[in-house]
């Protein structure tokens, strides 16, 4: 064999190994993008440089050295905004993925281990919320509830879980039927210690990767339910609460407020999707 038929067998064929550095930079870069997120969710509010409720005589201003990225129509300045907004906009998704993710997991890995009619049931009932949008789900929740963001979360918690419980069933069914399984129970291993110590550890990649992806489905739902006016409240700061209050500037010629806001919800979305699509599929290759 040649010395390029050597090269190629032993690393492949060159654009595929340039198509696994590209996917492995973008992996990359929204990894650090994630991971920044969540650095400035936490220390946002001591890197602003104003107090994000502090109104001044200067609205509506544009870029400067003192407001950096500009005013409100209030005169609050807008960095100092969306950096104590990362906390509050981040919050929510992660309660719902936590909540949704938790349950959904249960869920599978119990109607996949006991089957039958409890497998029927719970096919059923996720058939069911699947049929309801998310969204439906928020706006009744905030009717029942009130404005804010527990309501919202509440409901995209429970929207959520079909998602979670269809493609955990899934993998879980997968490794049910395993012939280690098999050997687990012949061993005396109970059903609780087997799903617990041996079904979930293997299905905790995808059950991870579809989480980071709906982190991202999540942040922009709730940034819709705050930019509709019925989830988190003036004067709090939040991204889709930012891009609504800041309408009447951007019509008026000062797009700063909705402009950053967005942009912010654009790169958060991006990178959690990116990273929870690379996940997924790194999971499908092992």
């Amino acid at each position: 064999m040649t010395e390029k038929g050597l090269t190629a067998a032993r690393f492949g064929p060159p654009s595929s190994r340039s198509r696994v550095r590209r996917a492995d930079k973008a992996l990359v870069v929204a990894s650090a993008v994630c991971l920044a997120l969540v650095v400035l969710a936490m220390i946002g509010p001591w890197l602003a440089p104003y107090s994000p409720s502090a109104i001044t005589p200067n609205a509506n201003q544009g870029f400067s050295s003192q407001h950096l990225l500009g005013t409100d129509t209030l005169g609050r300045d807008i960095l100092s905004r969306l950096l104590v907004a990362t906390r509050l906009s981040l919050l929510g998704p992660a309660l719902v993925v936590l909540t949704s993710t938790t349950l959904g997991t249960a869920l599978a890995i119990a109607s996949a281990w006991f089957g039958g009619w409890f497998d029927r049931i719970v096919s059923r009932v996720v058939a069911v919320l699947f049929a309801f949008p998310s969204m439906l789900f928020a706006v009744l929740a905030v009717a029942v509830f009130g404005q804010g963001l527990i309501a919202p979360v509440i409901a995209l918690s429970i929207a959520y879980i079909p998602y979670f419980a269809r493609i955990g069933r899934t993998v879980a069914l997968r490794e049910r039927y395993l012939p280690y399984i098999e050997a687990c129970k012949l061993s005396g291993f109970s059903g609780w210690r087997i799903c617990l110590w041996h079904i979930l550890p293997n299905m905790a990649s995808i059950v991870r990767a579809q989480a980071t992806i709906g982190f991202g489905s999540a942040l922009v739902d709730i940034a819709a339910i705050s930019f509709l006016g019925l989830g988190v409240q003036p004067p709090s700061a939040e991204w889709g609460l930012m891009v609504s209050s800041g309408r009447s500037a951007l019509l008026a010629g000062s797009p700063q407020e909705s402009l950053s806001a967005g942009v912010m919800i654009i790169i958060a979305v991006v990178a959690f999707n990116v990273l929870g699509e690379r996940m997924a599929k790194r999971s499908e290759e092992r």
